[in-house]
């Protein structure tokens, strides 16, 4: 885990250990982050955002890109949307505060650790459409050309944060087929986990802010 603050650090060491989650490491800030994960190799990280030196956010692009396998939970103790946009953007699979129960912590790590995302896709839609009409940067070029026509409409209705079972019944489909779907749109595009796939159906353009859920 890293984080500035030893006593943080300390916290959320014993609330894991007590709950059967080894801790294999520590680190004050970014850089030791990164230097930390290449050598400890952790199947997932608490991160903190705000960390002298090296912040979190460029910490996690460079932990994901030397192990994209690597999971990386943010935290903070500022709940600003933005924050949540820019790690998500970052490659994180989740994002907490700080005053978040043990249980709630302890169950987080874990579930990011099956390979899912920690915030509800329905959440991470609306908070990533607000921020990229907020910017209004243009889309960015990644390449969807891999997709088939049929992936890339799961993947926009990804973007509008339809479950699976939505997206089953929308496209008059079995779940266990919108599962392979999703599968593949994954592995094709190199996607951690549903909120990764909230985040570039915006960035690409194929969700735009102020599109709602379909009808």
């Amino acid at each position: 885990m890293a984080d500035d603050q030893q006593l943080v650090r300390t916290g959320f060491r014993l609330i894991l250990t007590a709950r059967g989650i080894e801790v294999v490491g520590e680190a004050a800030d970014g850089a030791e982050a990164v230097a930390a994960v290449a050598r400890l190799r952790p199947d997932v990280v608490l991160m903190d955002i705000r960390m002298p030196g090296m912040d979190g956010l460029e910490a996690t692009r460079r932990v994901l890109a030397r192990a994209p396998r690597c999971r990386v939970i943010m935290l903070t103790t500022f709940d600003l949307d933005a924050y949540v946009y820019a790690a998500l953007a970052a490659g994180a699979s989740g994002f907490l505060l700080k005053d978040v129960t043990p249980a709630h912590l302890a169950a987080a790590v874990r579930l990011v650790d099956t390979g899912d995302a920690l915030l509800a896709p329905s959440l991470t839609r609306r908070l990533v459409a607000r921020q990229a009409a907020a910017a209004r940067v243009p889309a960015v070029h990644r390449d969807l050309a891999p997709l088939t026509p049929r992936e890339r409409e799961v993947l926009a209705l990804l973007g509008r944060g339809l479950s699976n079972g939505e997206l089953a019944a929308w496209l008059r489909l079995s779940e266990a087929t919108v599962k392979t779907h999703v599968a593949r749109i994954f592995a094709k595009l190199r996607l951690r986990d549903r909120a990764q796939a909230v985040v570039l159906a915006y960035e690409t353009g194929l969700v735009v802010p102020g599109d709602g859920d379909p009808e």
